[in-house]
């Protein structure tokens, strides 16, 4: 499933996406904004799959846009211009969508999206289990690749995250703690508390409430205390 935003400084022209969105099951959520300082921000914080990118855009262009955009997002350009069509490819746009287009043009495109989307999950690997053995964050407007085996715990620290990770310095992102629950996979990882994230296979020991890992003493909170129970004690 692809959760994407779209980006066009009319309204109109969103309000058409919007609706060949909510016809498409593959499409989970769509947020849109007429600024890609908005858009840019939200990022931030919450990971997207695609985005649909009006190119004459004020202030910054959505082919500057793009540039800043990591590989791991797919990007379909929807505008009324065709002679940024050459450009659009340079940055590895999945597709360019002239305006006025119909559903029938917007489905494939999207449709080419989920291949995309699909061939770089592939690439990024996979654990024997079948779950992914490393996820990217965005830093800077770029990608981090991290080892999910590497990971310790995350720690909360008001608008941003700390990952804790193995034999290296931690790496801070701008998230919330459910976009990163959201992110990492269940099996092994948890909340235990308001400000924190732990990786199951990497605790040391639990004592009165407290869990180790290395050096670092984790508490548990009262809310989260059964559920800890019910994955890691028993």
């Amino acid at each position: 499933m692809i959760k994407a935003i779209a980006l066009d400084d009319e309204r109109p022209a969103l309000d058409v996406i919007d609706a060949f969105c909510s016809r498409l099951e593959t499409i989970t959520s769509l947020k849109t904004f007429t600024r890609t300082g908005e858009a840019r921000l939200y990022m931030e914080s919450n990971p997207v799959d695609l985005i649909f990118l009006d190119i004459n855009m004020p202030k910054e262009s959505g082919l500057q846009f793009a540039k800043t955009v990591g590989r791991q997002t797919a990007v379909i350009f929807t505008t009324a211009y065709s002679e940024f069509a050459v450009e659009s490819y340079e940055v590895q746009a999945v597709d360019y969508l002239l305006k006025p287009f119909t559903f029938e043009r917007f489905t494939a495109a999207v449709q080419r999206a989920q291949q995309r989307l699909q061939a770089l999950r592939q690439t990024a690997g996979t654990a024997t289990d079948g779950e992914p053995a490393h996820v990217f964050f965005r830093v800077d407007y770029g990608l981090v690749k991290v080892g999910l085996n590497d990971i310790l715990f995350i720690e909360g620290l008001d608008n941003y995250l700390k990952i804790h990770i193995r034999n290296t310095r931690p790496l801070v992102v701008r998230m919330t703690m459910k976009a990163m629950l959201d992110k990492l996979p269940h099996t092994n990882f948890l909340r235990v508390h308001r400000s924190y994230i732990v990786a199951l296979d990497k605790i040391q020991g639990v004592r009165s409430k407290i869990i180790a890992i290395g050096d670092e003493e984790i508490p548990i909170g009262n809310s989260y205390e059964n559920d800890f129970t019910t994955r890691f004690l028993n």
